[in-house]
C-alpha cells in the first residue's frame, strides 16, 4: 500500500524523490522476502544461506540508485519541477512515524540472530524513514520556491543506498 500510494502521489506531483521513495517500498518488500527465505527450512542454520541472503539484500539496496540518478538528470534537462501533494505528505508522514521502530527492531533481531541480512533489511526501513523526512522537506520547501531540494534528495538517497549496499555486502551489521 505504501509503495502504491507513494508512486501514485509521486507521479501526480512529478517528484523524483517521492517516486524513488515509493519504489523503495517495493525493494523493502523484496528484502523482507529474502529474509523470510533465509529463515525457512534447512536454511535456518546455514551459513551459506546467510551469505546469499546478505548479498541479495545488499543488491536490493543498489536497485534504485541508477534509476534515481537517471530520472534526476532527465528532469533537470527538461526543466521539470515537482509540486506539493497532500497524498504524498500523508503517506510519507505515516512512514516517518512507523518505519524507525520497525527498522530498529529488525536490526536488534538481526544482531540476536547473528544475521546481517536481517539487520540490513532493518536498515532499509530506517532509510525509508529518512527518505520520507527528506521527501516531506522537499515538498514543503518546494512551496517556498526551493525546487532543487527534490532532485537533491533523490541524489542523496541514491548515495546512501549505494553506501549501505556496500556495507551489507561486506557483512557489516548496519548498526551505526
Amino acid at each position: 500500500m505504501e509503495s502504491t500510494l507513494g508512486l501514485f502521489a509521486g507521479l501526480s506531483a512529478h517528484s523524483v524523490a517521492l517516486i524513488g521513495w515509493g519504489l523503495s517500498a517495493f525493494v523493502e518488500a523484496a528484502a523482507s522476502l529474502i529474509v523470510v527465505w533465509r529463515f525457512t527450512g534447512s536454511r535456518m542454520l546455514s551459513p551459506g544461506a546467510e551469505t546469499t541472503a546478505r548479498r541479495l539484500v545488499a543488491a536490493s539496496f543498489w536497485l534504485l540508485a541508477p534509476y534515481l540518478i537517471a530520472h534526476v538528470g532527465y528532469d533537470l534537462g527538461h526543466g521539470y519541477r515537482s509540486s506539493p501533494t497532500a497524498l504524498g505528505i500523508a503517506v510519507t508522514t505515516v512512514s516517518l512515524v512507523s518505519m524507525p521502530a520497525l527498522g530498529l527492531a529488525k536490526r536488534r533481531l538481526g544482531v540476536r540472530l547473528a544475521s546481517t541480512a536481517t539487520a540490513g533489511e532493518g536498515t532499509q526501513n530506517l532509510i525509508c524513514a529518512a527518505m520520507a523526512a527528506g521527501v516531506l522537506a522537499g515538498l514543503w520547501l518546494n512551496t517556498l520556491g526551493w525546487w532543487w531540494v527534490d532532485p537533491a534528495m533523490a541524489v542523496a538517497l541514491a548515495a546512501v543506498a549505494v553506501r549501505e549496499g556496500i556495507r551489507a555486502w561486506h557483512g557489516h551489521a548496519c548498526c551505526h
